[in-house]
Formats: structure tokens, sequence, C-alpha cells
């Protein structure tokens, strides 16, 4: 009796019509099992992902750095003196460190007016170099970015925040005019934005950017950066290269080795790699109570088919009398086992990704931004196992009521009332 075999299947159904009411709380509880598990999975993906777009979508493997004000006194020098991080840095940097790849400076300048025609604004005025960009997860709309010829060449030129261009140019062409930088002329070369528009982001939008040279020639800055960014090599940890860093500019600066203010940084590689540990906490503690609570509603499985055996111990002995072999009663039971345990898991598991599905539609088409919390997703991956186990569990429940049907005695059964 194979598992397409018609009579089969017309007893199961019978069985299951007979006992509506049962064979709906014993569904009831794998459905709940399936469901909880996927509705806790993608709500803990969505929570994971909130938290991931808050790193967003620029290098993680680097560290910050900036200079502040000493606190120990050093070589005669007082504590309190403030520290200022030169160009030049970057080359002592990349030829004392091996493992450190590329170093990206950026310098502010605060506040400026920034003029078009008759139209003016204040932004905030940065200056750097190529790199920084794809480093900080910036993306170019029109245009270009800064390149290497304008670095060489102190051009004028300046990049325009997607904001500044719809206060000062609305839907007029930015590319190619030119603005006044406190009087002075510079061409715009391109609009650029973050990929990830957040608050804390929200500043990249409303700001223009020249090259870092130039910020020198037109302002008198000397050269001086507020903050840079370290990446070392591929296969580096950020971990390792961090303390050789903070040792270089240190001794350029003349900052005592123990001072922990002189010279600040902040590691991104090792926040996200303590975020990431956090969530495979997280995700494991999901599973242990969503994998408990569907184990609970397999164990009433189990627990229903060894009743359904003993009320049909008669028919089995019956069926045994006649000829039927204990695996054809194994093979009836366990057909019957599996189909109630997958197809209630498999609703449990529609129904669980459709509300996830949902609710990730509904956050995009009406525009809900909620803090921490992003995407919620069932991972394709997930779904496939789950209902590999529902296979392999709904077996698991019927076994045991399985082999004990087929050692029912036919002669005993027939006596039975």
């Amino acid at each position: 009796m194979g598992i397409f075999d018609k009579d089969k299947w017309q007893e199961i159904y019978g069985t299951i019509k007979k006992n509506k009411l049962r064979t709906i709380l014993t569904a009831l509880g794998v459905f709940w099992g399936v469901f909880m598990l996927v509705f806790l999975l993608g709500m803990g993906k969505g929570l994971e992902n909130g938290v991931y777009r808050d790193f967003g979508s620029g290098a993680r493997n680097i560290m910050y750095t900036w200079a502040n004000r000493t606190s120990m006194p050093y070589k005669g020098m007082k504590p309190g003196r403030r520290i200022r991080m030169k160009l030049d840095d970057i080359e002592a940097l990349i030829a004392e460190i091996p493992e450190l790849a590329e170093a990206a400076p950026r310098n502010f300048m605060g506040s400026i007016p920034v003029t078009y025609k008759e139209s003016q604004e204040n932004y905030e005025l940065r200056g750097e170099l190529t790199n920084l960009k794809d480093m900080v997860g910036l993306m170019v709309h029109q245009g270009r970015y800064l390149n290497q010829r304008d670095i060489d060449e102190r051009r004028k030129v300046v990049v325009l925040g997607t904001e500044v261009i719809k206060l000062l140019f609305g839907d007029s062409t930015a590319v190619g005019s030119h603005v006044q930088l406190r009087g002075i002329d510079f061409q715009v070369v391109g609009v650029y934005g973050p990929r990830d528009i957040k608050d804390w982001t929200r500043d990249d939008m409303e700001s223009v950017v020249i090259p870092l040279t130039t910020m020198d020639q037109a302002f008198g800055t000397n050269n001086e950066i507020d903050w840079l960014i370290c990446q070392p090599k591929e296969g580096i940890s950020v971990a390792a290269m961090e303390p050789k860093v903070r040792a270089v500019l240190k001794k350029r600066h003349k900052v005592h080795p123990d001072d922990k203010d002189g010279i600040g940084g902040f590691n991104l590689e090792e926040e996200f790699s303590q975020v990431q540990s956090l969530f495979m906490g997280i995700q494991l503690f999901l599973w242990f109570v969503g994998v408990g609570t569907l184990l609970a509603g397999i164990i009433g499985v189990s627990n229903i088919m060894l009743i359904i055996v003993k009320e049909r111990t008669k028919e089995i002995g019956i069926r045994k009398a006649m000829g039927a072999t204990p695996v054809s009663i194994i093979n009836m039971i366990l057909t019957e086992s599996i189909f109630i345990t997958a197809l209630s898991g498999y609703i449990g598991l529609a129904l669980g990704s459709i509300i996830i599905a949902g609710l990730s539609y509904l956050m995009v088409a009406n525009d809900i931004n909620v803090q921490k919390f992003y995407n919620p997703e069932v991972n394709l991956g997930v779904a496939v196992f789950s209902l590999m186990v529902l296979i392999i569990a709904g077996a698991l429940a019927g076994l045991a009521p399985a082999l004990h049907a087929s050692r029912i005695n036919p002669v005993e059964a027939l006596k039975d009332e």
C-alpha cells in the first residue's frame, strides 16, 4: 500500500472526519508552534536589520580617530594642550604601519554662506580627499565626486549635498554651474548624498565638499584635519591596527603614551562584532522558544495517535487477521500522523510568512520608519528547514503509536470491547 493509495487516504479522511474536534485541537498545537517560530524569527530579523541599518552602508572594518586635548603632562608640556592632526599625518601612518590600507581625512569649517545667483543659504563646508566617499557609504546622484587631479591641482570645485541642490537650484541644472563659498567662486562638479537616509545622515545632505588642499589654499586651514578613517588591509582586523595608529599619532604630536584623551578613536569593527554576537544569542533564544512550542504540539500529536490506535484496536486486529502485514499497519498510522503534522505546520508557516511580509509591505508603503526595526523577513532557508523538520517530526510523532499498532495480537484485538 503506497503513499498514493486511494483507499488509504479515504480511511485517513474518514478518521479525521469522524473526530473533527480532536483532529483540529491536535493540529492546533503544531500550527501554533510553527507559527510562533516563524513569527518570532521574522520579528527578530526585523530588529536585527534595524540595528544593522544604523551602521550604514559604508565599510565596517574601519576605525575613526581624532585629536583632543591632552590629559597628562609630557616632555615639559602641561596637560590640556590642544592637538591638531595634519594632512602629513596620513603619509606617516601609511609609511609606519604595514597593516594600514588607507586613511581618509575630513576637515570641517562650520556653516558658511553658499550663494547661487540671488539665492544664499548657510551650509557646512567639508574638506576631503577622494577616498572617504566609499568608506562612509556616500553616493553620487549627478556628475562626479572629487578626483585626484582636484586634490593635486587644488582645483576650486565643489560637490553639493542633495538638500543644498533643492534649495539653491530647484529644478535648474547644478553640475557645471558656479557657486560662491564665502565669496570665492567654485564650479559644481557633482551632487551627493547618503545611501541610507537617517536622522544622523541628513548632515551629508546639507553640506558642501571641496578638496582638502583647496580648503587650505582658499581659507588658510593650515592642512589641519578634524578626524580620519583608517582601514586595514584585507585579512587584518582593526583591533590589530588600532593601537599602532594611536601610537604613531601620539609620537608625532608629543602625547604621553598612556594619555587616553589626547588621541581619541572609535573601532566600528569591534562594535559591529559585538552586535553580531548579541543577535546570534537572540536568534538562539528565539529558536529555543519556537522549537519548544513546536515540540509541545508534536508530543500532542503522538498522544492523540496513541488514543486513535487504542480506539481502532479491533479494526487493526481484523486487518491483521485478514493478512495485513505489520509494515502496512505502521505505514497507515505514520501517514496519518505525517499528514496532520505537515498540513497544520504548513498552514502555520504560510500564515506566519504572510503576516511578516504584510507588515514589511505596510511599513514600506506607508513610509513608516521605526528606529531599530526595519524590513522584517522570513529566511527562505528557515522555511525549507521548517518543512523538513515537520515531515520528520510527523514521522517521529506517529512512530510509537505505529509500532504499538503493529504488535497488536489479532485474537486479543477481536475480543476487545
